[in-house]
């Protein structure tokens, strides 16, 4: 890194380092800022029935509604994290809370469906804008010595606060509107804007290079392939005709990429070389798994809340909140934890601390149980999680260097936003399977039509009983003791992903941050430091 570029990189306002006042509002503004983000991605999930008979649309077309600003999100990321770093971080901060701001108003007085969408999208290119610069204000402004803990917060924000966001909404549905659940969004932008435009100090990259562009456009297609293939493919069908050319696209666009930057070198979006460090890679696949897990619960435990257990939207997202209360406090316990003991070590305790929490909830989990013996797995759950994800996120940022911190974050960003739609179509798949197979044995003496409708899901079982005569406690019974068998069986195999990853990560994860910074400021094999 040249001196030029050193300069560029430090804070505004002379390069001096902010003072602690200074840097808790830094930190308040860009958690309040990533809180929006996040609470935007799972809020409307809590209101799809509302929005399908206001709207007079398909579940099909809700659904699009609610994963487009996902998509939207996640295949900008990279690019717009790039030119943050050029174009300079708190520029782009304003700008992204400026456009996600308005878009979300425009979301919440949305007429039709169409202008939803629209707005949706827009919502999610602002997101891109906003999620990468909050990471890489953090990495570009803090001291060293206050990082870590200031990673930790954003890593608790950033897991914790999707449930957190469906809680708030889930009680706005409840006592006033659905409508309204775009109100904190708009709350917490204008909230971090103020903060943004007196605190936040400026930071940016000069570089003699021109932008990417050729490496922005194949990231930005390769992600909407993949994450359309995750997302669509339940839907649709594996091997629906769109679903294909989903997937060969994004595999094509990726494949381009990798090549593109592995020719542009020193001019690159992103040198892929990195990933054959510790660091990089440790951090990416850890954070791929644990937010797919994270995930994948939700799809498990919403439905068992809801069908079996017979709770609300609210209570169930209530219910939820041990796992991610403990989830952010052990994100911020992390940094010490790694101090003591290592990056390497505490991945390892956290991620076996997550798996065991999976095989706990499988080992307990039952149709008339209640929800005491789901407790324990779920606290060890948010304990392991909020563990092994801090220092993943140090791992990836101490492996780009201070003027690309934007790329870093941006990449940080995918990986999540990679490991959840993963998580969602690997583990809602197992749990679908095993409850088909499970309930085919219990629906002798059901009439056809209300055991066909058994046959969808647990909620569509509990809806088919009063059309099933006298069959209809069993009907109910079988439904949730057959979904129970499908949670045990995506709870057994997400233990075996948390296990592979255990033993890799205690083998070959990143011993600290000192450790991967050196590590990751060596000469890759072929090219130049970077």
């Amino acid at each position: 890194m040249s001196m030029n570029q050193t300069a560029q990189a430090a804070p505004a306002g002379g390069g001096d380092v902010p003072d602690a006042r200074r840097l808790r509002t830094i930190l308040i503004a860009v958690s309040l800022a990533l809180m929006a983000v996040i609470a935007s991605v799972t809020g409307l999930n809590v209101a799809q029935t509302h929005m399908a008979v206001e709207f007079g649309a398909s579940q099909s077309t809700i659904l699009w509604i609610i994963n487009v600003y996902t998509l939207a999100l996640a295949a900008l990321l990279l690019p717009l994290g790039a030119l943050g770093d050029r174009l300079g971080r708190k520029p782009m901060l304003v700008a992204g809370l400026g456009v996600f701001g308005i878009a979300t108003v425009v979301a919440g007085l949305a007429p039709t469906a169409e202008v939803m969408l629209a707005a949706r999208v827009a919502g999610g290119a602002g997101a891109a804008m906003i999620m990468p610069i909050t990471l890489a204000v953090i990495t570009s402004t803090f001291p060293e010595e206050r990082r870590g803990k200031a990673i930790g917060v954003w890593t608790g924000v950033a897991g914790g606060g999707g449930v957190l966001g469906m809680f708030l909404a889930a009680l706005l549905v409840d006592v006033a509107d659905w409508r309204w659940l775009f109100a904190l969004p708009v709350v917490l932008v204008l909230a971090a804007l103020a903060m943004t435009l007196t605190s936040v100090p400026n930071s940016r990259e000069t570089s003699a290079h021109r932008f990417d562009t050729a490496g922005a456009a194949a990231s930005a297609v390769a992600v909407v392939g993949l994450i359309f293939v995750l997302q669509e493919g339940p839907e649709r069908g594996w091997t629906a005709p769109a679903t294909l050319i989903g997937l060969a696209v994004g595999l094509i666009a990726a494949i381009g990429f990798v090549a593109w930057e592995l020719h542009r070198r020193d001019a690159s979006l992103l040198d892929v070389r990195l990933f054959r460090k510790r660091g990089l890679a440790g951090g990416s696949i850890t954070l791929l798994v644990v937010f797919g897990v994270q995930a994948g619960i939700g799809v498990v435990l919403f439905p068992f809340f809801q069908a079996v257990l017979g709770w609300s939207g609210l209570l169930s997202t209530v219910a939820m909140m041990p796992m991610a209360v403990m989830m952010m406090t052990a994100s911020g316990l992390a940094p010490a934890l790694a101090g003591r003991i290592g990056a390497r070590a505490t991945m390892a305790v956290g991620i076996g601390a997550a798996g065991a929490g999976m095989a706990l909830m499988a080992l307990f989990v039952s149709a008339g149980g209640g929800y005491p013996p789901l407790l324990p797995g779920m606290l060890a759950m948010g304990l392991g999680m909020g563990l092994s994800m801090t220092p993943s996120t140090e791992a990836i940022t101490a492996s780009l260097p201070r003027e690309k911190q934007g790329v870093a974050s941006a990449l940080n960003d995918v990986t999540r936003e990679f490991g959840t739609a993963l998580g969602v179509a690997l583990l809602g798949a197992l749990v679908s399977a095993g409850y088909r197979d499970a309930i085919e044995e219990r629906l002798h003496g059901v009439p056809q039509g209300a055991a066909d409708t058994a046959r969808q899901g647990v909620a569509n079982a509990v809806e088919a009983a009063g059309s099933a005569g006298t069959h209809a406690q069993d009907l109910i019974h079988a439904a949730r003791q057959s979904f129970v068998d499908g949670w045990q069986q995506a709870m057994w195999a997400g233990a075996a992903i948390m296990g592979v990853l255990f033993f890799s990560i205690a083998l070959r994860g990143p011993e600290s941050t000192a450790a991967a910074v050196a590590d990751e400021t060596e000469p890759a094999e072929g090219g130049a430091a970077r």
